[in-house]
């Protein structure tokens, strides 16, 4: 498996070198993460959860918070309500209501439970409005993308196995006709 986890680190890397050249990560804004592991290694999701996968994609978004001071958060699977674990303080900040409940493979997913045992301070909550999403493996993402989504195209279309769509918001366009943007 050594050989298949080389290829998903290149995946990722290749996918995070095509969204930094585009200037998709913008300082201070909200960046969440939906995926399914089960899905990247080429399995039905919720069927083959993998806690490598989720700490690859883990680690290599933790880097990219680091680098780019953008807040991650990890969409959870429908068993948890797509909740989504965050950094408390983030949580706090934004005003989400935090809720009772600790994801884990068979009840969020693995990358939201690795993500709730590896962030400093973690926090889950029901919804949030993240500027920006990042969706492997068709996790539904778009309940937690501010108004207006805006799909966001890249060359890097897969995780391994998984699709990957990618969106920004954008304020809504108001006023009709006569209006002007």
């Amino acid at each position: 498996m050594n050989g298949e986890f080389a290829r998903l680190k290149n995946d990722i890397d290749t996918l995070i070198e095509n969204l930094k050249d585009a200037d998709f990560f913008v300082p201070g804004e909200d960046l969440l993460i939906g995926c399914s592991t089960s899905e990247v290694v080429g399995h039905h999701i919720g069927k083959q959860s993998s806690m490598e996968v989720a700490e690859l994609i883990f680690d290599a978004f933790s880097e990219v918070a680091a680098k780019f001071d953008v807040n991650i958060m990890f969409q959870g699977c429908e068993h948890i309500n797509r909740a989504v674990t965050l950094d408390r303080d983030v949580a706090k900040k934004r005003g989400y209501e935090i809720v009772n409940v600790v994801p884990y493979r068979a009840a969020g997913g693995s990358l939201s439970e690795y993500a709730y045992e590896h962030l400093g301070n973690p926090a889950v909550v029901e919804h949030v409005t993240a500027d920006r999403g990042i969706d492997i493996g068709q996790t539904l993402i778009g309940m937690h993308v501010r108004h207006v989504a805006v799909p966001f195209r890249t060359e890097q279309k897969t995780v391994g196995s998984a699709n990957v769509t990618i969106a920004f918001s954008r304020p809504k366009l108001i006023g009709g006709p006569r209006a002007h943007y």
